[in-house]
Order: C-alpha cells, then sequence, then structure tokens
C-alpha cells in the first residue's frame, strides 16, 4: 500500500508537525556537532594530504548545518539555532584528542549519521525527503576515508593499547545515532511515513556495513551493556566468516 506524501505542513495532522519537527532539530545538532568535532580535530591532521579532506569535510558538514537550519525556518517559522545551542550546552559533543582517535570518530560517528539518515530519505513530507537524498548523495564521498585510516593504522600493531577503548567511545556514539528502538515515537515516525523502519533495522545495517572494518582491524564489539546502549536484543553482533579483506585499507599480510 503506497503511504501518503505531503508537499506543505498544512496538510499534516499536530502530531506529525511534532515529529517531523523534533527529527530536524535533532539533525541540525548532529550537523553542528560534526563541524565542531572535525574542527577541533584539525589540529592532530599529520599530513596535507588529510588535512585537505577534513577540512572539505568541515565545510561539507557547515553548510549541511546551513540546509537544515534554513528548512527548520521554513517548516516552523522559527529558528533552531537556539535549540541547538541549548542542547550543545547539555549534551556537548566529545573531542578526538589524537589524529587516531579522529579517524575512528570520523569513521563511526559520521557512519552512524549516515545510516540513520537514509531512514528518511523517502520522508512522507517530500521537501524534507529530498533534503535528506541531496545530504546523503554529499556524505557518500567521505564514508570510505576514516575507515581507510582506522584499518591501516590499527594494522601497523601501533595502536593496540587504545584502539578498543576508542573504538568502544565511537561505536557507542554512532550507535546513538539511531535513538532508542521499539519507542511508541518510533512507531508513529514509521506508520506515518517520515520514516522507513524501526531504529533497530538501522542498526543492523550499521553493524553489518562495519564488521569487516572490525575484523580487518583485530577490534572486537562491546557488549550494549558495557557502555550503555539501548538496542534491540536480536541484533546480529557476530562476526564469524566476516571477510577483512573487504574493508578499505586492508591488505593481505604476506
Amino acid at each position: 500500500m503506497t503511504k501518503r506524501t505531503y508537499a506543505t505542513k498544512a496538510e499534516m495532522d499536530a502530531r506529525m508537525v511534532a515529529s517531523l519537527t523534533q527529527t530536524m532539530a535533532t539533525q541540525a545538532y548532529r550537523e553542528l556537532t560534526g563541524a565542531q568535532l572535525f574542527g577541533y580535530g584539525l589540529q592532530f591532521v599529520p599530513t596535507l594530504k588529510w588535512l585537505k579532506f577534513i577540512s572539505s569535510h568541515i565545510r561539507e558538514e557547515m553548510e549541511h548545518y546551513e540546509v537544515v537550519v534554513r528548512s527548520y525556518k521554513d517548516f516552523t517559522g522559527e529558528s533552531v539555532e537556539p535549540i541547538v545551542n541549548a542542547r550543545l550546552a547539555k549534551r556537548p559533543i566529545d573531542f578526538a584528542t589524537s589524529w587516531f582517535e579522529l579517524a575512528m570518530a570520523q569513521f563511526l560517528y559520521d557512519r552512524g549519521g549516515f545510516w540513520q539518515l537514509q531512514e528518511y530519505a523517502q520522508c512522507a513530507f517530500v521537501p524534507y525527503g529530498e533534503i535528506v537524498t541531496t545530504i546523503l548523495e554529499e556524505e557518500a564521498g567521505h564514508q570510505g576515508p576514516g575507515e581507510r585510516i582506522v584499518v591501516e593504522l590499527c594494522r601497523t600493531g601501533e595502536f593496540d593499547d587504545v584502539k578498543q577503548r576508542h573504538f568502544d567511545k565511537w561505536f557507542k556514539q554512532g550507535m546513538l545515532s539511531f535513538g532508542r528502538p521499539a519507542t511508541e515515537g518510533n512507531r508513529f515516525a514509521v506508520e506515518a511515513g517520515l520514516k522507513k523502519r524501526d531504529s533497530g533495522g538501522a542498526m543492523q545495517d550499521f553493524l553489518d556495513d562495519i564488521k569487516p572494518a572490525v575484523v580487518a582491524s583485530g577490534l572486537v564489539f562491546p557488549t550494549p551493556e558495557s557502555i550503555g546502549l539501548d538496542c534491540p536484543k536480536d541484533l546480529n553482533w557476530s562476526l564469524e566468516g566476516v571477510d577483512p579483506a573487504k574493508a578499505q585499507g586492508f591488505a593481505p599480510s604476506d
């Protein structure tokens, strides 16, 4: 059955307006925190090649933030910036303190946001779905480099004493991108056509996507309990049979 789509706010009921308003505010927060995270981390970037990459990433995050700010204003008639700033004051983003940790953050925090945003690409509110689709097309260009850096650095053995700790920290941040699964708000958003699935489905896609890099880097998934994650009990965490050669940055040893 084809779900109804909406071209204007006036066509939507109050519950749908409230749900989408919250979604857009959350996205604005994520775009700005991404820019802040990578902006702070620029000091740790070791080469011109990666300075150019991270700098372009910061610029792109800021452009996406601007797009969402404008979209929120068009939709609600109000500015989202006070909401984002208040949330930042309450929940500031963690910063990386080394090039290795920044690479881990770029890999996992950014990848989680990418998978989360895909759930809204066919949003019933057509203007928002179009914005999300454009952002996803631009984000796709920097999904691989963070993974490649992490895999290459982990395979040197130089970071064996810190790699699992940094992975656990930024893996949690990536998983938090999806919000709590199986909530009433999640169910409403799916039924209304604002998003495709409950958060659990997107979490599984994210897990499956990063499994080759996890194996190639000599890492393991932390238990949800150990890092304070609320996620479905039936998620498949198994790394059995995962091919590390599918990870970016992997080169089989002689």
